[in-house]
């Protein structure tokens, strides 16, 4: 019984370790490449994608002089869904079931580590 507990504990605190993991942002910055051909970090400007400096804190389908949005990330957004740490770890994981119908031609990435390292990267870029 005493086993069965500590294992519980054990699992428990790996699964809360896995939501607030902070990541690297200098392998974020490594890992962002992926998304680099879509979105600007840098300035803002857009590319195929919305720039996604300060995107960390946003409301989804917020960028003003982007105006190719689905119309299911404008829903999103007039939702309110905004791009906290959660929101973005289920979105880069998988954005069509995060956001159905959305325009984004992306099919999530498969490591929580390369998600938690990309999220702390883009907490290093300000909003313009």
């Amino acid at each position: 019984m005493k086993a069965t507990l500590s294992a519980a504990a054990f699992l428990l605190t790996l699964s809360v370790a896995s939501v607030s993991a902070e990541g690297d942002p200098v392998e974020g910055e490594r890992a962002f490449g992926k998304c680099a051909s879509c979105h600007n970090i840098d300035n803002p400007r857009t590319r195929l994608g919305p720039h996604l400096m300060g995107v960390v804190g946003r409301r989804a389908g917020s960028v003003a002089d982007y105006p190719n949005y689905s119309q299911a990330m404008k829903d999103a957004g007039a939702s309110g869904l905004v791009w906290d740490e959660a929101a973005l770890r289920e979105f880069l994981s998988s954005p069509k079931k995060k956001v159905p119908g959305t325009s984004m031609r992306f099919f999530g990435l498969w490591s929580a580590t390369e998600i938690d390292n990309i999220i702390a990267y883009l907490k290093t870029k300000p909003a313009p």
